[in-house]
């Protein structure tokens, strides 16, 4: 039981993770809780789907699946991309200058706006996501572990790793963290703000899209409202590793799933949602800036 509970916990931990990492980039550099990016995600298991319908209408499926597995990530993360640099330039770069309220409002906002769109286009009931890997399943210390579940989670692993190198050994990383040390002076120094920017948006929906394919695999289902309730518990995941540490976002994502995992499996699986609220509380009541907060963050963007 303790051990089906901590697999559990460590693959959706990688999914939590994912999408943390899009909050923590985006307020790094901009100090702004991106509260669409959860649609973000959801955004991208739809188009998973629709990709798969593609596919699957052409016969692509039946002929090669390294090409529907390929096709059905890379599509997605190039939309989300897409759509996550045209979110920041119309509803979050003509507000820069404004109070920090009005990007805030704006987010949610956006928020709305993205789910009620879905909603409308895709209709209000669940959508299958069909199966693509059968990967089988085999024992692990008395825990159940799929061959999927392996996949999403060496995934996941495979994306923070290819973050942490761009971050560290890109031009554009060390742009971005000299963005988010000090905007002003990265400019005075030749560095193209409103693309690193607009750039930071385009990978942490990349990743989002990432992850709502992934969710989509795992769980076989999607809806309009999953990009709400996953953006909160990566939202509290960033928070509880602290927000704006890169390192802070996937120490928060296993964590707070982990967490939900041993609640579900020994308390109540009904309230888990409620659990993971309750944990984002008593973080901002006790320890504001996280895990991984305050100087530890300088520390991560140096």
């Amino acid at each position: 039981m303790l051990t089906q509970q901590i697999v559990n916990g460590i693959v959706v931990g990688s999914v939590y993770a994912l999408i943390a990492l899009g909050y923590t980039l985006v307020y790094g550099i901009l100090q702004l809780i991106n509260f669409a990016h959860g649609e973000i995600y959801m955004m991208g298991a739809y188009v998973g789907i629709a990709v798969l319908a593609v596919l699957g209408a052409m016969g692509v499926t039946e002929q090669s699946l390294a090409i529907s597995i390929l096709l059905v990530f890379l599509v997605p993360m190039v939309y989300c991309a897409a759509y996550g640099v045209t979110l920041e330039r119309v509803a979050y770069r003509p507000l820069r200058r404004a109070p920090r309220l009005s990007p805030l409002i704006s987010a949610i906002g956006m928020s709305i706006f993205l789910q009620n769109y879905v909603q409308v286009a895709q209709g209000a009931r669940e959508r299958a996501f069909p199966n693509l890997l059968h990967l089988g399943s085999f024992e692990l210390m008395g825990a159940h572990v799929s061959g999927l579940q392996v996949f999403i989670l060496a995934a996941a692993l495979a994306m923070m790793a290819g973050l942490q190198v761009f971050i560290h050994k890109t031009r554009l990383g060390r742009a971005m963290r000299a963005t988010a040390l000090d905007r002003t002076m990265a400019s005075l120094v030749g560095v193209d703000v409103n693309r690193v920017i607009a750039m930071t948006f385009a990978i942490g929906s990349i990743l989002a899209a990432v992850a709502g394919v992934m969710v989509g695999m795992y769980y076989g289902v999607v809806n309009h409202y999953i990009g709400f309730v996953a953006g909160i518990k990566a939202f509290t995941a960033a928070v509880l590793g602290g927000i704006g540490n890169v390192t802070g976002a996937l120490l928060g994502g296993f964590l707070l799933a982990l967490l939900e995992s041993f609640w579900a499996g020994y308390v109540s699986a009904v309230y888990k949602d409620v659990f993971a609220f309750a944990v984002l509380i008593v973080v901002l009541i006790f320890r504001p800036e996280g895990i991984l907060g305050g100087s530890a963050a300088e520390t991560d963007r140096s």
